[in-house]
Protein backbone atom coordinates (compact mmCIF):
# COMPACT_ATOMS: atom_id res chain seq x y z
CA UNK A 1 0.00 0.00 0.00
CA UNK A 2 1.24 3.12 -1.04
CA UNK A 3 1.44 5.98 1.89
CA UNK A 4 2.22 9.99 2.24
CA UNK A 5 4.57 9.99 4.88
CA UNK A 6 3.65 12.18 8.10
CA UNK A 7 5.91 15.51 8.17
CA UNK A 8 7.02 16.79 10.77
CA UNK A 9 4.49 17.54 13.85
CA UNK A 10 4.66 21.56 13.78
CA UNK A 11 1.82 23.73 15.33
CA UNK A 12 1.15 27.19 13.38
CA UNK A 13 1.45 30.26 15.25
CA UNK A 14 -1.54 31.33 16.93
CA UNK A 15 -2.71 34.95 17.56
CA UNK A 16 -2.38 34.05 21.73
CA UNK A 17 1.74 33.97 20.90
CA UNK A 18 3.61 37.23 21.32
CA UNK A 19 4.16 39.09 18.47
CA UNK A 20 7.28 41.34 17.47
CA UNK A 21 7.05 44.34 18.19
CA UNK A 22 7.54 45.45 14.74
CA UNK A 23 5.87 43.64 12.58
CA UNK A 24 5.85 44.16 8.50
CA UNK A 25 2.96 43.38 7.19
CA UNK A 26 2.50 42.83 3.48
CA UNK A 27 -0.58 44.95 2.45
CA UNK A 28 -3.64 43.51 1.45
CA UNK A 29 -3.95 42.66 -2.24
CA UNK A 30 -6.66 44.87 -2.80
CA UNK A 31 -5.17 47.85 -1.56
CA UNK A 32 -1.81 47.19 -3.59
CA UNK A 33 -3.90 47.21 -6.88
CA UNK A 34 -5.94 50.41 -5.81
CA UNK A 35 -2.35 51.78 -4.83
CA UNK A 36 -1.33 51.55 -8.38
CA UNK A 37 -4.36 52.69 -9.45
CA UNK A 38 -4.01 56.37 -7.44
CA UNK A 39 -0.51 56.23 -8.77
CA UNK A 40 -1.40 56.11 -12.24
CA UNK A 41 -4.33 58.30 -12.16
CA UNK A 42 -1.76 60.79 -10.51
CA UNK A 43 0.34 60.00 -13.53
CA UNK A 44 -2.32 61.07 -15.71
CA UNK A 45 -1.79 64.24 -14.66
CA UNK A 46 1.82 64.76 -15.78
CA UNK A 47 1.93 62.47 -18.75
CA UNK A 48 0.71 64.21 -22.63
CA UNK A 49 -2.33 62.79 -23.22
CA UNK A 50 -1.34 61.40 -27.39
CA UNK A 51 -2.71 58.81 -29.33
CA UNK A 52 -1.54 56.63 -32.37
CA UNK A 53 -3.60 56.36 -35.75
CA UNK A 54 -4.93 52.77 -36.06
CA UNK A 55 -6.28 50.47 -38.80
CA UNK A 56 -7.73 47.44 -39.37
CA UNK A 57 -5.91 44.66 -40.83
CA UNK A 58 -6.89 41.39 -41.02
CA UNK A 59 -9.61 41.52 -38.54
CA UNK A 60 -7.26 43.23 -36.13
CA UNK A 61 -6.32 46.86 -34.69
CA UNK A 62 -3.15 48.29 -35.60
CA UNK A 63 -0.88 51.12 -34.91
CA UNK A 64 0.53 52.88 -37.54
CA UNK A 65 4.19 53.35 -37.30
CA UNK A 66 4.93 57.21 -36.51
CA UNK A 67 1.18 58.17 -36.05
CA UNK A 68 2.17 59.47 -32.63
CA UNK A 69 0.53 62.87 -32.09
CA UNK A 70 0.03 64.86 -28.62
CA UNK A 71 -4.16 65.28 -27.99
CA UNK A 72 -5.73 67.45 -26.01
CA UNK A 73 -4.68 66.96 -22.25
CA UNK A 74 -7.37 64.75 -20.54
CA UNK A 75 -7.77 64.82 -16.76
CA UNK A 76 -9.24 62.69 -14.12
CA UNK A 77 -11.51 63.31 -11.55
CA UNK A 78 -10.24 61.56 -7.76
CA UNK A 79 -14.38 60.34 -8.79
CA UNK A 80 -12.93 59.51 -11.95
CA UNK A 81 -10.80 56.77 -9.93
CA UNK A 82 -13.30 55.42 -8.16
CA UNK A 83 -15.36 54.81 -11.09
CA UNK A 84 -12.94 52.98 -12.58
CA UNK A 85 -13.65 50.17 -10.77
CA UNK A 86 -16.94 49.60 -11.69
CA UNK A 87 -15.93 49.94 -14.58
CA UNK A 88 -13.07 47.48 -14.57
CA UNK A 89 -15.53 44.78 -13.06
CA UNK A 90 -17.99 45.09 -15.82
CA UNK A 91 -15.15 45.07 -18.45
CA UNK A 92 -14.12 41.45 -16.76
CA UNK A 93 -17.11 40.52 -16.06
CA UNK A 94 -17.39 37.36 -18.13
CA UNK A 95 -13.56 36.30 -16.28
CA UNK A 96 -15.25 37.28 -12.65
CA UNK A 97 -18.30 35.12 -13.38
CA UNK A 98 -16.54 32.45 -14.99
CA UNK A 99 -14.04 31.95 -11.87
CA UNK A 100 -17.54 32.00 -9.58
CA UNK A 101 -19.44 29.22 -11.60
CA UNK A 102 -16.32 26.98 -12.09
CA UNK A 103 -14.98 27.51 -8.93
CA UNK A 104 -18.86 26.50 -7.76
CA UNK A 105 -18.93 23.49 -9.56
CA UNK A 106 -15.57 22.05 -8.85
CA UNK A 107 -16.83 22.73 -5.23
CA UNK A 108 -19.90 20.32 -6.07
CA UNK A 109 -17.36 17.94 -7.57
CA UNK A 110 -15.07 17.74 -4.71
CA UNK A 111 -17.95 17.09 -2.27
CA UNK A 112 -19.03 14.12 -4.36
CA UNK A 113 -15.92 12.61 -3.66
CA UNK A 114 -14.77 11.60 -7.01
CA UNK A 115 -11.71 13.76 -7.50
CA UNK A 116 -10.07 12.68 -3.73
CA UNK A 117 -10.92 8.95 -4.79
CA UNK A 118 -9.21 9.54 -8.18
CA UNK A 119 -6.47 10.83 -6.83
CA UNK A 120 -5.85 7.65 -4.16
CA UNK A 121 -6.55 4.82 -6.77
CA UNK A 122 -3.81 7.00 -8.97
CA UNK A 123 -1.58 6.70 -6.58
CA UNK A 124 -1.98 3.35 -5.35
CA UNK A 125 -1.30 2.31 -9.44
CA UNK A 126 2.08 4.42 -9.51
CA UNK A 127 2.99 3.06 -6.47
CA UNK A 128 6.66 4.04 -6.44
CA UNK A 129 6.16 5.91 -9.38
CA UNK A 130 4.12 8.54 -7.96
CA UNK A 131 6.85 11.11 -7.86
CA UNK A 132 6.50 11.30 -11.82
CA UNK A 133 2.84 12.64 -11.72
CA UNK A 134 3.59 16.31 -11.30
CA UNK A 135 6.18 16.67 -13.99
CA UNK A 136 4.61 14.87 -16.13
CA UNK A 137 1.39 17.10 -16.20
CA UNK A 138 3.96 20.35 -16.17
CA UNK A 139 5.08 18.49 -19.43
CA UNK A 140 1.71 18.27 -20.60
CA UNK A 141 0.66 22.22 -19.66
CA UNK A 142 3.97 23.07 -21.25
CA UNK A 143 2.93 21.48 -24.71
CA UNK A 144 -0.51 23.03 -24.57
CA UNK A 145 0.85 25.86 -23.76
CA UNK A 146 3.18 26.28 -27.04
CA UNK A 147 0.57 25.16 -29.46
CA UNK A 148 -2.63 26.37 -28.13
CA UNK A 149 -1.53 29.36 -26.21
CA UNK A 150 -3.56 27.70 -23.45
CA UNK A 151 -3.96 30.88 -20.99
CA UNK A 152 -7.82 31.26 -19.27
CA UNK A 153 -8.71 27.49 -19.80
CA UNK A 154 -5.91 26.50 -17.43
CA UNK A 155 -8.58 27.48 -14.66
CA UNK A 156 -10.19 24.10 -15.69
CA UNK A 157 -6.87 22.19 -14.48
CA UNK A 158 -5.94 23.98 -11.58
CA UNK A 159 -8.13 22.55 -8.82
CA UNK A 160 -7.15 18.56 -9.98
CA UNK A 161 -3.46 19.67 -10.03
CA UNK A 162 -4.11 21.01 -6.62
CA UNK A 163 -5.84 18.23 -5.40
CA UNK A 164 -2.95 15.73 -6.38
CA UNK A 165 -0.27 17.86 -4.74
CA UNK A 166 -1.95 17.73 -1.90
CA UNK A 167 -2.59 13.92 -1.67
CA UNK A 168 0.58 13.28 -2.22
CA UNK A 169 1.60 15.56 0.84
CA UNK A 170 2.63 18.85 -0.85
CA UNK A 171 1.07 21.71 -0.45
CA UNK A 172 -1.54 23.78 -2.66
CA UNK A 173 0.88 25.99 -4.20
CA UNK A 174 2.62 23.11 -5.45
CA UNK A 175 -0.10 21.95 -7.77
CA UNK A 176 -1.30 25.31 -8.93
CA UNK A 177 2.52 25.94 -9.75
CA UNK A 178 2.35 22.80 -12.23
CA UNK A 179 -0.12 24.05 -14.30
CA UNK A 180 0.10 28.14 -14.18
CA UNK A 181 3.69 27.54 -14.64
CA UNK A 182 3.88 24.55 -16.97
CA UNK A 183 1.36 26.24 -19.43
CA UNK A 184 3.58 29.37 -18.70
CA UNK A 185 6.55 27.72 -19.52
CA UNK A 186 4.99 26.65 -23.24
CA UNK A 187 3.33 29.71 -23.29
CA UNK A 188 6.43 31.87 -23.39
CA UNK A 189 8.29 29.07 -25.38
CA UNK A 190 5.63 29.75 -27.85
CA UNK A 191 7.13 27.65 -30.64
CA UNK A 192 4.04 26.93 -32.72
CA UNK A 193 1.57 29.72 -29.80
CA UNK A 194 -0.88 31.40 -32.53
CA UNK A 195 -2.11 33.98 -30.33
CA UNK A 196 1.51 35.55 -29.36
CA UNK A 197 4.20 34.21 -32.34
CA UNK A 198 1.41 33.91 -34.67
CA UNK A 199 0.21 37.24 -34.68
CA UNK A 200 3.45 39.17 -34.21
CA UNK A 201 5.44 37.54 -36.72
CA UNK A 202 2.01 38.53 -39.10
CA UNK A 203 3.10 41.84 -38.50
CA UNK A 204 6.51 41.75 -38.91
CA UNK A 205 5.76 40.13 -42.07
CA UNK A 206 7.91 36.70 -40.94
CA UNK A 207 7.32 33.30 -41.83
CA UNK A 208 4.53 31.89 -40.07
CA UNK A 209 6.14 30.04 -36.80
CA UNK A 210 9.85 30.59 -38.18
CA UNK A 211 12.79 30.06 -35.97
CA UNK A 212 10.74 27.46 -34.49
CA UNK A 213 14.57 25.76 -33.47
CA UNK A 214 15.71 28.44 -31.78
CA UNK A 215 13.14 28.94 -29.79
CA UNK A 216 12.72 25.14 -29.27
CA UNK A 217 15.68 25.22 -27.37
CA UNK A 218 14.94 28.04 -25.32
CA UNK A 219 11.71 26.73 -24.39
CA UNK A 220 13.95 23.95 -23.02
CA UNK A 221 15.42 25.82 -20.82
CA UNK A 222 12.73 27.90 -19.70
CA UNK A 223 10.63 24.04 -18.79
CA UNK A 224 13.81 23.01 -17.01
CA UNK A 225 14.28 26.38 -14.67
CA UNK A 226 10.27 26.06 -14.26
CA UNK A 227 10.34 22.50 -12.95
CA UNK A 228 13.38 23.02 -10.93
CA UNK A 229 12.39 25.53 -9.02
CA UNK A 230 8.60 24.04 -7.90
CA UNK A 231 10.73 20.80 -7.18
CA UNK A 232 13.34 22.52 -4.79
CA UNK A 233 10.04 24.04 -3.28
CA UNK A 234 8.12 20.95 -2.90
CA UNK A 235 11.23 18.84 -1.49
CA UNK A 236 11.18 21.93 0.91
CA UNK A 237 8.01 21.97 1.95
CA UNK A 238 7.72 18.25 2.36
CA UNK A 239 11.23 17.74 4.75
CA UNK A 240 9.72 21.17 6.52
CA UNK A 241 6.16 22.48 6.39
CA UNK A 242 7.02 25.30 8.31
CA UNK A 243 8.52 26.34 4.71
CA UNK A 244 5.36 26.31 3.08
CA UNK A 245 4.01 29.70 1.74
CA UNK A 246 1.25 28.34 2.74
CA UNK A 247 1.96 27.53 6.25
CA UNK A 248 -0.78 27.33 8.79
CA UNK A 249 -3.53 27.27 6.13
CA UNK A 250 -5.54 25.21 4.89
CA UNK A 251 -4.36 24.44 1.68
CA UNK A 252 -0.90 24.15 3.51
CA UNK A 253 1.08 20.87 3.69
CA UNK A 254 -1.33 17.96 4.09
CA UNK A 255 -0.64 16.61 7.50
CA UNK A 256 -2.11 13.18 7.40
CA UNK A 257 -0.60 9.48 7.25
CA UNK A 258 -3.28 7.28 5.64
CA UNK A 259 -3.67 4.83 2.64
CA UNK A 260 -4.80 7.28 0.09
CA UNK A 261 -6.11 4.25 -2.17
CA UNK A 262 -8.20 3.19 0.73
CA UNK A 263 -9.14 6.27 2.42
CA UNK A 264 -11.57 7.63 -0.41
CA UNK A 265 -13.80 5.12 -2.12
CA UNK A 266 -13.88 5.20 -5.92
CA UNK A 267 -16.62 3.18 -6.99
CA UNK A 268 -19.16 3.47 -10.17
CA UNK A 269 -20.80 6.56 -8.87
CA UNK A 270 -17.56 8.46 -8.31
CA UNK A 271 -16.14 7.18 -11.75
CA UNK A 272 -19.03 8.34 -13.49
CA UNK A 273 -18.27 11.99 -11.90
CA UNK A 274 -14.98 11.89 -12.99
CA UNK A 275 -15.92 10.89 -16.92
CA UNK A 276 -18.58 13.31 -16.90
CA UNK A 277 -16.17 15.81 -15.60
CA UNK A 278 -13.08 14.75 -17.95
CA UNK A 279 -16.11 14.98 -20.87
CA UNK A 280 -17.02 18.52 -19.73
CA UNK A 281 -13.88 19.77 -19.73
CA UNK A 282 -12.93 18.20 -23.58
CA UNK A 283 -15.79 19.82 -24.68
CA UNK A 284 -14.89 23.19 -23.54
CA UNK A 285 -11.36 22.86 -24.77
CA UNK A 286 -12.83 21.38 -28.25
CA UNK A 287 -15.41 24.47 -28.34
CA UNK A 288 -12.73 26.96 -27.64
CA UNK A 289 -10.85 25.52 -31.21
CA UNK A 290 -13.95 24.27 -32.82
CA UNK A 291 -16.68 26.14 -32.31
CA UNK A 292 -14.75 29.57 -31.08
CA UNK A 293 -16.47 29.42 -27.51
CA UNK A 294 -15.02 31.50 -24.70
CA UNK A 295 -15.46 32.39 -21.72
CA UNK A 296 -19.58 32.95 -21.78
CA UNK A 297 -20.10 29.01 -23.19
CA UNK A 298 -17.28 28.02 -20.71
CA UNK A 299 -19.21 29.05 -17.23
CA UNK A 300 -22.51 27.68 -18.88
CA UNK A 301 -20.98 24.14 -19.36
CA UNK A 302 -18.80 23.92 -15.65
CA UNK A 303 -22.65 25.30 -14.20
CA UNK A 304 -24.13 22.17 -16.15
CA UNK A 305 -21.20 19.82 -14.93
CA UNK A 306 -21.59 20.69 -11.55
CA UNK A 307 -25.52 20.50 -10.95
CA UNK A 308 -25.25 17.02 -12.99
CA UNK A 309 -22.38 15.97 -10.94
CA UNK A 310 -23.89 16.72 -7.48
CA UNK A 311 -26.72 14.55 -8.31
CA UNK A 312 -24.60 11.38 -9.96
CA UNK A 313 -22.97 11.72 -6.74
CA UNK A 314 -25.77 11.69 -4.61
CA UNK A 315 -25.54 14.62 -2.99
CA UNK A 316 -29.43 15.69 -3.32
CA UNK A 317 -30.94 18.67 -4.59
CA UNK A 318 -30.42 20.77 -1.49
CA UNK A 319 -26.89 19.68 -0.86
CA UNK A 320 -25.91 19.98 -4.66
CA UNK A 321 -26.61 23.63 -4.60
CA UNK A 322 -25.56 24.37 -0.97
CA UNK A 323 -21.89 23.11 -2.45
CA UNK A 324 -22.25 25.12 -5.42
CA UNK A 325 -22.94 28.36 -3.71
CA UNK A 326 -20.16 27.94 -0.64
CA UNK A 327 -17.75 27.49 -3.99
CA UNK A 328 -18.67 30.34 -5.40
CA UNK A 329 -18.04 32.26 -1.74
CA UNK A 330 -14.66 30.56 -1.18
CA UNK A 331 -13.60 32.33 -4.67
CA UNK A 332 -15.06 35.54 -4.42
CA UNK A 333 -11.78 37.05 -3.26
CA UNK A 334 -10.01 36.29 -6.00
CA UNK A 335 -12.83 36.63 -8.45
CA UNK A 336 -13.23 40.12 -7.86
CA UNK A 337 -9.79 40.81 -7.91
CA UNK A 338 -9.77 40.12 -11.60
CA UNK A 339 -11.99 43.52 -11.98
CA UNK A 340 -10.35 45.36 -9.50
CA UNK A 341 -7.25 44.80 -11.63
CA UNK A 342 -9.23 46.04 -15.03
CA UNK A 343 -9.37 49.20 -12.94
CA UNK A 344 -6.02 50.02 -13.62
CA UNK A 345 -6.05 49.43 -17.39
CA UNK A 346 -9.39 51.70 -17.16
CA UNK A 347 -7.39 54.12 -16.14
CA UNK A 348 -4.82 54.67 -18.46
CA UNK A 349 -7.40 54.58 -21.40
CA UNK A 350 -9.77 57.00 -20.01
CA UNK A 351 -6.35 59.32 -18.57
CA UNK A 352 -5.23 58.68 -22.41
CA UNK A 353 -1.46 58.01 -21.33
CA UNK A 354 -1.34 54.37 -23.00
CA UNK A 355 -0.01 55.44 -26.00
CA UNK A 356 2.15 58.09 -24.71
CA UNK A 357 3.62 55.91 -22.88
CA UNK A 358 4.00 52.85 -25.52
CA UNK A 359 5.88 55.63 -27.80
CA UNK A 360 8.17 56.84 -25.55
CA UNK A 361 9.91 54.03 -24.31
CA UNK A 362 9.69 53.00 -27.81
CA UNK A 363 11.88 56.21 -29.30
CA UNK A 364 14.25 55.41 -26.07
CA UNK A 365 15.19 52.00 -26.92
CA UNK A 366 15.90 53.21 -31.25
CA UNK A 367 19.18 54.93 -29.44
CA UNK A 368 20.71 51.71 -28.29
CA UNK A 369 23.04 49.40 -30.02
CA UNK A 370 21.95 46.26 -31.83
CA UNK A 371 22.76 43.77 -28.44
CA UNK A 372 21.68 46.80 -26.09
CA UNK A 373 18.77 47.34 -27.97
CA UNK A 374 17.06 43.60 -28.19
CA UNK A 375 17.61 43.13 -23.86
CA UNK A 376 16.00 46.69 -23.48
CA UNK A 377 13.03 45.86 -26.13
CA UNK A 378 12.77 42.57 -23.66
CA UNK A 379 12.29 44.99 -20.89
CA UNK A 380 10.20 47.42 -22.68
CA UNK A 381 7.75 44.64 -23.33
CA UNK A 382 7.59 42.92 -19.80
CA UNK A 383 6.59 46.05 -17.95
CA UNK A 384 3.96 47.15 -20.70
CA UNK A 385 2.32 43.65 -20.03
CA UNK A 386 1.39 45.11 -16.67
CA UNK A 387 -0.64 47.48 -18.89
CA UNK A 388 -1.90 45.37 -21.51
CA UNK A 389 -1.85 42.07 -20.55
CA UNK A 390 -3.43 41.04 -23.73
CA UNK A 391 -0.65 39.02 -25.91
CA UNK A 392 -2.40 39.24 -29.11
CA UNK A 393 -3.75 42.77 -28.24
CA UNK A 394 0.50 43.46 -27.21
CA UNK A 395 1.46 42.46 -30.38
CA UNK A 396 -0.86 44.72 -31.91
CA UNK A 397 0.02 47.67 -30.41
CA UNK A 398 3.55 47.41 -30.36
CA UNK A 399 4.99 45.08 -33.20
CA UNK A 400 4.06 48.00 -35.86
CA UNK A 401 6.58 50.26 -33.72
CA UNK A 402 9.18 47.68 -32.96
CA UNK A 403 9.24 46.42 -36.44
CA UNK A 404 10.33 49.77 -38.28
CA UNK A 405 12.71 50.33 -35.14
CA UNK A 406 14.72 46.79 -35.94
CA UNK A 407 14.77 48.00 -39.31
CA UNK A 408 16.27 51.22 -38.16
CA UNK A 409 19.02 49.94 -36.22
CA UNK A 410 20.30 46.67 -38.50
CA UNK A 411 18.47 44.08 -36.27
CA UNK A 412 16.63 41.13 -37.49
CA UNK A 413 12.60 41.60 -37.69
CA UNK A 414 12.43 38.11 -35.55
CA UNK A 415 14.80 39.27 -32.35
CA UNK A 416 11.52 41.77 -31.92
CA UNK A 417 9.50 38.97 -32.24
CA UNK A 418 11.62 37.29 -29.63
CA UNK A 419 11.89 40.09 -27.33
CA UNK A 420 7.69 40.63 -27.19
CA UNK A 421 6.93 36.60 -27.23
CA UNK A 422 9.38 36.54 -23.90
CA UNK A 423 8.17 39.49 -22.25
CA UNK A 424 4.69 39.25 -22.71
CA UNK A 425 4.69 35.67 -21.42
CA UNK A 426 7.00 35.64 -18.39
CA UNK A 427 5.73 38.66 -17.08
CA UNK A 428 1.78 37.21 -17.33
CA UNK A 429 2.56 34.80 -14.48
CA UNK A 430 3.60 37.81 -11.81
CA UNK A 431 1.61 40.97 -12.94
CA UNK A 432 -1.60 41.64 -10.90
CA UNK A 433 -3.56 42.74 -14.11
CA UNK A 434 -2.83 39.29 -15.72
CA UNK A 435 -6.63 38.08 -15.54
CA UNK A 436 -5.45 34.09 -16.66
CA UNK A 437 -3.42 33.89 -13.22
CA UNK A 438 -5.44 35.99 -10.84
CA UNK A 439 -8.43 33.51 -12.06
CA UNK A 440 -6.59 30.74 -11.55
CA UNK A 441 -5.36 31.59 -8.24
CA UNK A 442 -8.76 32.28 -7.35
CA UNK A 443 -10.37 29.04 -7.76
CA UNK A 444 -8.04 27.45 -5.43
CA UNK A 445 -8.07 29.68 -2.91
CA UNK A 446 -4.23 30.89 -3.44
CA UNK A 447 -3.91 34.63 -2.44
CA UNK A 448 -1.77 37.00 -5.08
CA UNK A 449 0.78 37.93 -2.46
CA UNK A 450 1.53 34.25 -1.43
CA UNK A 451 1.82 33.68 -5.05
CA UNK A 452 4.02 36.43 -5.48
CA UNK A 453 6.32 35.47 -2.43
CA UNK A 454 6.78 31.79 -4.49
CA UNK A 455 7.42 32.78 -7.65
CA UNK A 456 9.39 35.74 -7.76
CA UNK A 457 12.86 34.30 -7.48
CA UNK A 458 11.71 31.73 -10.94
CA UNK A 459 10.52 35.17 -12.40
CA UNK A 460 14.14 36.52 -12.41
CA UNK A 461 15.31 33.39 -13.55
CA UNK A 462 12.87 33.49 -16.78
CA UNK A 463 13.92 37.08 -17.41
CA UNK A 464 17.58 36.33 -17.25
CA UNK A 465 17.28 33.35 -19.77
CA UNK A 466 15.18 35.29 -22.09
CA UNK A 467 17.36 38.40 -21.88
CA UNK A 468 20.60 35.98 -22.65
CA UNK A 469 18.45 34.52 -25.64
CA UNK A 470 17.50 37.92 -27.41
CA UNK A 471 20.97 39.01 -26.97
CA UNK A 472 22.15 36.20 -28.43
CA UNK A 473 19.74 35.95 -31.20
CA UNK A 474 20.94 39.43 -31.85
CA UNK A 475 24.31 39.04 -32.55
CA UNK A 476 24.09 35.95 -34.56
CA UNK A 477 20.91 37.03 -36.03
CA UNK A 478 18.19 34.68 -36.08
CA UNK A 479 16.03 35.25 -39.10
Amino acid sequence: MTTVNQPPTTKPPTDSEPKKRFNLQVPHTYAVILGIMVLVGIATYFIPSGAFERVEEGGREVVVPGSYEVTEKTFLSPFDLVLAVPQGLAEAVEIVFFVFLAGGAFAVIRATGAIDGAVGKLIKVMGKSNKLILPALMAVFSVLGFTMGIAEEMVIFVPITVGIATALGYDAMVGAAVAILGAAAGFIGGIFNPFTVGVAQSIAELELFSAAGFRTIVYFIILAAAWWWVARYAGMVKADPTKSVLYGHKLGPTNRNTDLDTEAKFGAREATVLLLLVGGLALNVYGVFAWEWFLGEMSAMFLLIGIVSGFIGGLGLNRTFDELVQGMADVAYGALIVGFARAILVVLENGEILDTVVNGIGSAIGDAGTAIAAGLMFIFQSLLNFFIPSGSGQAAATMPIMVPLADSIGMERQTAVLAFQYGDGISNSFFPTSGPLLSCLAIVGIAYDRWVKFVWPLILIWSAIAVVAVVVAALIGVA
